[in-house]
Parts: structure tokens; sequence; C-alpha cells
């Protein structure tokens, strides 16, 4: 059986975790920002951890 694929396009987003976590970056943050305050824009730049409902999905896109 071949090996299997790893999705590039998820592969830019996600990132493992030492403890199998799965973390993403936030989104809202690449235009119109001059609208938004500088607390909100500060914390959209730390990553967060994906929702556990789509912890299967993502782990099937990066094998």
């Amino acid at each position: 059986m071949p090996k299997m694929k790893t999705n590039r396009g998820a592969a830019k987003r996600f990132r493992l975790t030492a403890s199998g976590g799965i973390k993403r970056g936030q989104s809202h943050r690449r235009h119109i920002l001059t609208k938004k305050s500088s607390k909100r824009k500060r914390h959209l730049r730390s990553p967060i951890m994906i929702a556990p409902a789509d912890v299967a999905m993502v782990k099937r896109l990066l094998p």
C-alpha cells in the first residue's frame, strides 16, 4: 500500500503540539485593521487550539 499524502492546504494552516493537540492561527487579521482595537488585534496574533469537534477531521488530513 502506498504512503498516505498529507493535505498541503491543511499542513499550512494547522500545527500539531507535543501532546497531540492541534493549534491554528486566528482569522480577521488580514485587512480592514483600522476599525479594530489594538487589544483585539493583539489577541488575534496568538494561536488557539481547534474545537474538539474538528479534531478527528483535521487529523485525517495530517497523517
